[in-house]
């Protein structure tokens, strides 16, 4: 499942631009969709960036008593 939320974020991202685009021509709120489409390219970008990260070792593994 961690494998498809970019996908998932980054079609999100692209119907929040088409929201977008229809608030620029006031047929939506554009308060309602510009925060919308930072949260949705934010979480693209987060989940792109931070899949491969170093989570740092174990406490218990590392200590051979």
């Amino acid at each position: 499942m961690p494998n498809f939320l970019p996908f998932i974020f980054f079609l999100g991202a692209v119907a929040a631009f088409f929201l977008n685009l229809l608030g620029f021509m006031r047929l939506l709120p554009i308060f309602l969709t510009l925060p919308l489409l930072f949260i949705t390219i934010y979480l693209t970008i987060f989940s792109l960036a931070y899949r491969n990260a170093f989570k740092g070792y174990s406490r218990f593994k590392s200590r051979r008593w």
